[in-house]
């Protein structure tokens, strides 16, 4: 009897919680593509039932005066190794997170952490491709590798095998790397299988010749040099994105150049040029700050790296749309990343105004996933 009442009360309380309602009200909201001001939202079930700018009534009301409601965010390039980290990224409003190169026999516990209220979820690419003796064979896991085009579907089909929600690319020379063609034929294989393949790069040329090979994004800015103005008039024909990370530029500048404060700050103003111009053709930037590099955090670190792309001139509303809907849209995160009629009720509600002054976003805040309040 004692083990069937514990088990009745387990029942209970996940009815309740699946049936948890409240309004947040008179809120400025950013929905992930728009602002509205004196906004009323209302959750059901963890997701959302109702957004409008007049009132709604209702027993259970949050008041949103003086606050800004926001999808909550994502960080589009991490290296996760526990769910100590995945916590650090939801306590920050960082409610999905991104693996850039994982081992692929802890994938599984890691998305398990996906229902969870207290965990981001997890989205991993699994081993990224890369050379015998490469970049990311070094970290002292298996990194499964491959030399030429022809190894290419074979490599993509064991990472979809392993769980792998999108293909990561590795083209760095000052190791051993992969060719172009090969890159170019792991592209194709990963868009036959309906997956994204992004790529890790550090030189302009690289760069340049990988989207040309319809590369779907890039998880990194080149640091070496600024693309040609007769090279950006092409990339102008591409469908692409870039995840800069400028604050892991910023830190390793320091920590393995042992550049001075002052080098550093021409260098990320350069990294910063670049987003900008790539910006204004129209090329959607996100936000990704590739912990743990340079003792990187998951979670309030990418305030860091927001502002920086705020600072290189993108305005505060598309830098909100870089952590919130953009990555949502570009790596199909299903029901994520808007405020709307329908999706997951992921929500971050932050003192202030973010949209008028984007340091704003460190301010003091509650995280909703699925409607529950993520517990700090």
């Amino acid at each position: 009897m004692k083990l069937k009442g514990i088990i009745l009360l387990f029942f209970i309380s996940f009815i309740g919680y699946s049936q948890d309602s409240f309004v947040i009200q008179n809120v400025r909201l950013f929905d992930g593509e728009k602002v509205m001001n004196k906004a009323s939202v209302l959750i059901e079930n963890g997701k959302i039932s109702k957004v409008t700018n007049g009132t709604i009534k209702h027993a259970t009301i949050v008041d949103g005066k003086g606050k800004t409601l926001l999808p909550a965010f994502t960080n589009s390039h991490v290296h996760v190794w526990s769910p100590a980290s995945l916590q650090e990224a939801a306590n920050a409003g960082v409610l999905n997170v991104l693996d850039m190169h994982a081992m692929e026999n802890f994938m599984p516990m890691m998305k398990q952490y996906r229902k969870s209220s207290s965990h981001a979820d997890y989205y991993a690419a699994g081993s990224a491709a890369t050379a015998p003796k490469g970049h990311g064979t070094q970290y002292g896991f298996p990194a499964p590798t491959l030399t030429k085009p022809e190894e290419a579907a074979s490599f993509v089909e064991a990472r979809i095998k392993a769980g792998a929600d999108y293909i990561k690319i590795i083209r760095e020379p000052w190791k051993a790397t992969l060719d172009f063609p090969t890159i170019a034929a792991l592209v194709k294989e990963a868009h036959v299988k309906n997956k994204k393949a992004v790529v890790h790069i550090s030189k302009v040329k690289d760069a340049y010749q990988v989207l040309i090979d319809k590369a779907d994004g890039l998880v990194h800015i080149w640091e070496d040099n600024l693309l040609t103005k007769a090279q950006l008039e092409r990339l102008k024909k591409e469908n692409f994105f870039v995840i800069p990370t400028l604050l892991t530029m910023q830190k390793i500048q320091k920590i393995f150049y042992k550049k001075t404060d002052k080098e550093v700050q021409k260098k990320i103003q350069m990294l910063q040029q670049e987003v900008k111009r790539l910006y204004d053709i129209g090329v959607p930037i996100l936000t990704g700050t590739d912990p743990p590099n340079g003792n990187i955090n998951y979670g309030s670190d990418l305030y860091k790296e927001m502002i920086l792309l705020h600072k290189a001139g993108i305005p505060t509303v598309d830098v909100l749309k870089s952590a919130t809907s953009l990555p949502a849209m570009h790596f199909k995160l299903n029901e994520k990343g808007f405020i709307k009629k329908g999706y997951r009720a992921d929500l971050i509600l932050v003192d202030g105004n973010p949209i008028e002054n984007m340091n704003d976003i460190a301010n003091n805040k509650r995280v909703f996933k699925q409607g529950k309040e993520v517990k700090k």
